[in-house]
């Protein structure tokens, strides 16, 4: 064979060569097709970061989310002013959805991004669900202040709330109700296109049933109605002791006010979406006698040192204003995050997730916190809050065990 002919045969023969190795390689297990993996897949994310970041995840024009913030900033500075965390400094990112919910998972993934070791957000119980996808794929933990729909934790083993749940609060509620109002007889107003209010309004439902409560007339409204005369009008062909309004403030104050207007002086009860400011400031003296419950109430009677020095920081940096929930569990969703991870000696979420998993009767600004076998927060005390004189004042104050769930259950 001529030269030229020998060594186009050894060239063939060296790329036949290389294309098997390629073609081995490939077939070899935990090889993929495609970009290379990320180093970041082998080592660890978060603790080899300068910082330990805490991701913010709300509205800030919002109120939730602009008081959810402001717990979150106080919890972040006491951490660094107490020498940090891990012997890092916290660094606080914030992602801002403008209450957009269709802006979420764009705001989640650039937080997940910026290496945020744990998320806290959303105030909503909505858009923490969308965020927990994003959290879930990408095994970052997202601890939700105040979501206390259904359907949260069980997105993943990464997802956390540390909110009163409505199927806690609401059975102590309405036995209060029933056990020292001495209720009887009560009317419903259903909010159809929420899935908060519409959750609510069905633990509400068989609560009142069980304690011997019944449900004289029931009404619905929807989402984004401002006109409630027939409704209202409605509920004046039956006497009743309180009206049970499964629902937000901003619904909640102009069925109030109409409620007056046509001469019905019932209580309203709701659950914490009605435990706000603005509930008062935009119904005045129509809202007087209303009542709400929360995982929060400023106690100066019975509150630790703790809660007190949080509540005295907060009125220093805010015009003498009382801290609420969303401020409260917001700074209480950091340090239990905090301590999760002093617990495990490392920010990365796949070792802390499982000592925040394991809490029990952790103490925080706005009462004890424990986790029950399915991560889902069991909070006590719970505080019925009563409208009076212009502002929110305490009417019980609800202790809540598991015992007593798994009583309410059966």
């Amino acid at each position: 064979m001529p030269a030229a002919g020998v060594k186009q045969v050894e060239t063939r023969r060296r790329y036949l060569l290389i294309f098997i190795m390629l073609l081995t390689a490939l077939a070899l297990p935990g090889c993929k097709t495609g970009a290379p993996q990320k180093e970041t897949d082998k080592q660890p994310v978060h603790d080899a970061e300068d910082t330990i970041k805490i991701g913010f995840l709300g509205d800030k024009g919002g109120y939730g989310g602009s008081e959810c913030l402001k717990g979150i900033r106080m919890a972040v500075d006491d951490i660094n002013r107490t020498g940090g965390l891990l012997g890092k400094k916290v660094e606080l990112i914030e992602g801002d959805h403008g209450g957009n919910s269709s802006e979420t998972v764009r705001v989640t993934r650039s937080l997940v991004d910026r290496k945020a070791a744990v998320i806290i957000g959303d105030n909503t119980t909505g858009i923490t669900k969308l965020a927990a996808t994003v959290c879930q794929d990408n095994k970052v933990v997202i601890i939700s202040p105040t979501a206390s729909g259904s359907g949260v934790v069980e997105m993943g083993d990464y997802i956390f709330r540390i909110a009163l749940l409505d199927s806690v609060a609401v059975p102590a509620v309405v036995k209060y109700l029933a056990g020292t109002l001495k209720w009887k007889k009560a009317a419903l107003v259903k909010n159809i296109g929420r899935s908060y209010t519409e959750g609510l309004a069905a633990i509400f439902k068989p609560a009142l049933v069980r304690n011997g409560i019944e449900i004289v007339n029931e009404q619905k409204i929807r989402k984004n109605d401002t006109d409630f005369s027939f409704q209202v009008a409605a509920l004046r062909q039956s006497p009743f002791d309180g009206l049970i309004f499964p629902g937000n403030y901003t619904e909640a104050c102009p069925f109030i006010k109409e409620m007056r207007k046509q001469g019905m002086r019932q209580a309203a009860v709701g659950g914490d979406g009605m435990y706000s400011r603005q509930l008062i400031e935009n119904g005045g003296t129509d809202v007087e006698g209303t009542l709400a419950y929360a995982g929060f109430a400023v106690d100066p009677a019975n509150a630790n040192r703790r809660t007190m020095e949080f509540v005295e920081k907060y009125r220093a940096q805010n015009n003498n204003l009382t801290p609420d929930v969303y401020a409260a569990q917001a700074y209480d969703a950091v340090n239990l995050a905090a301590d999760a991870i002093r617990a495990a000696g490392s920010a990365e979420p796949a070792k802390f997730k499982e000592k925040l998993a394991e809490t029990k009767n952790w103490q925080g600004v706005s009462g004890t916190i424990t986790f029950d076998r399915d991560r889902e927060p069991v909070k006590s005390p719970v505080y019925l809050m009563e409208v009076k004189d212009g502002r929110f004042v305490i009417k019980a104050v609800i202790p809540v065990s598991i015992p007593d769930l798994l009583t309410e259950e059966l």
